[in-house]
């Protein structure tokens, strides 16, 4: 073919695309951008997410623009000098509380010596701010529940006006004060009890059949209802369940303005209205709340540290075999030395489980990362109150109406177990920070300030105690 030909032939090209480029609605970069479009939604499998009454998070984002949520933080991913970190400086390690109800007698202000309080000073605040409570009393007893501290150090004292819960029911807590003196505040359970609702669920349902409870609860209450139960359940009576034991709740459904919370649970054999076991939650302003059982314990630990009904822990922190470096293309068999194996530090935990088990919210925070990165694969942090961050990493998929900046509630479905990232199989790699360092939840010395009761809310949870909990009986 001779050059004058090709040149035709180049001619009528270029002009069949220039008539193409004048058709009407067609772009380029439109139809590029569709067709990776249409490949990725067949890609991209869907996950159904359950519509409930009640939503686990709520939008707090400037503006919503669910494409920021790609945009990495550095600060979220910097790492930093784990010496610079000090937990537990103000936790009560060996708080406990006693409680019960005690016989009426002509020396009800003497209660606080008959108890196990030692301290004249308290005891002679109590006498001169109690003469009016005691000529409101009714029942043969005075229901009681008191805290201590290390070395038995009086922590609070919660006084009741008789085994008797209605309008009339009055609860005195007694506090030391920041000034050495004590504190005394009166409270009405008809005051307490407006937005708050009591529900009774068999037991058995509970624990083997949670799914029946989508229409008695939000959904995520169920999920932390599943784990309280699974904590204080008494494993030293294991047939408990084929009884007609009931799990009693109070419980705030809330409303658009506040989360719907668990106050109380307690597992009651109905027959005779015996409480085999109890936990009562402790609200905090500058921290994530926590559940604490009626002797004191905490049961944060365990929240804190099981994000998804998992198989198994397959690997925890330490150091980890990094990947062996590039093979050689050649085909002759060369004689060196062995290479040196390289180990690199594992930061978190992975829990093993299929693809597509839902991963939840360990407590209430803020969305402030949602995306693919790097090693982590799809990714979301959250922020929690006290500087605070959780990383639920590999995800195969988030929850569909999750975006970055809303605040979720804990027991919220955030996202599903996958293999994405740096990944060797399907497992959920989830971190807790503070302050940016990395901390191990399940280390034996790990003590965290939101695990454990301070001092100053001591007395809100001998309160409910008395308020929210079964009457108490001699």
């Amino acid at each position: 073919m001779n050059s004058q030909s090709l040149l035709a032939k180049g001619m009528l090209i270029l002009v069949g695309y220039a008539l193409i480029g004048l058709l009407p609605g067609f772009n380029p970069e439109a139809q590029a951008q569709s067709s990776q479009g249409t490949k990725s939604n067949q890609t991209r499998k869907k996950v159904f997410v359950q519509n409930t009454r009640q939503l686990g998070f709520q939008d707090k984002s400037a503006g919503g623009n669910p494409k920021s949520s790609m945009n990495l933080n550095p600060l979220l991913f910097q790492r930093k000098d784990p010496n610079e970190l000090i937990l537990d400086s103000d936790a009560n390690l060996d708080y406990r509380v006693i409680q019960g109800c005690l016989r009426r007698s002509f020396r009800e202000d003497n209660l606080p010596a008959s108890i196990g309080i030692d301290n004249r000073q308290f005891s002679e605040f109590f006498k001169s701010q109690t003469r009016a409570f005691f000529d409101h009393m009714r029942g043969d007893c005075i229901p009681y529940a008191a805290a201590f501290t290390t070395r038995n150090r009086f922590d609070s004292l919660s006084i009741m006006n008789g085994p008797i819960q209605d309008s009339k029911t009055e609860i005195w807590t007694f506090t030391p004060s920041a000034f050495g003196s004590f504190l005394v505040q009166q409270d009405f359970l008809k005051n307490e009890s407006n937005n708050l609702t009591e529900i009774r669920i068999p037991l058995k349902e509970v624990l083997y059949d949670p799914r029946k409870l989508g229409d008695k609860l939000p959904v995520e209450l169920v999920w932390e209802l599943n784990s309280i139960i699974k904590q204080i359940y008494p494993e030293d009576n294991n047939l408990l369940e084929n009884t007609n034991s009931i799990v009693r709740l109070i419980i705030d459904f809330g409303d658009r303005e506040r989360w719907a919370q668990i106050w109380a649970v307690e597992i009651i054999d109905p027959a005779n209205k015996e409480v085999f076991a109890n936990a009562f939650w402790v609200e905090r302003n500058d921290l994530p709340g926590g559940f604490f059982t009626g002797n004191g314990e905490s049961l944060e630990r365990s929240f804190w540290t099981n994000p998804l009904s998992y198989r198994r822990i397959s690997r925890g922190v330490g150091m980890v075999k990094a990947g062996s470096g590039k093979r050689s293309k050649s085909n002759a068999p060369i004689a060196q030395a062995a290479p040196k194996q390289r180990y690199r530090a594992h930061m978190g935990i992975d829990y093993a489980s299929p693809i597509g088990t839902p991963v939840f919210s360990v407590a209430n925070g803020k969305v402030v990362h949602m995306g693919y990165s790097g090693a982590f694969g799809n990714l979301i942090v959250l922020e929690h109150p006290g500087n605070y961050h959780t990383y639920y990493a590999h995800l195969s998929n988030y929850n569909s109406e999750l975006e970055l900046g809303n605040e979720v509630r804990r027991g919220l479905e955030i996202g599903y177990v996958g293999s994405t990232g740096r990944s060797t199989g399907p497992h959920l790699h989830f971190e807790l920070r503070k302050d940016g360092i990395y901390v191990d939840p399940y280390g034996p010395k790990t003590q965290l300030d939101l695990w454990s009761m301070r001092d100053n809310e001591s007395g809100q949870l001998t309160r409910e105690i008395l308020l929210l909990g079964s009457p108490i009986t001699r």
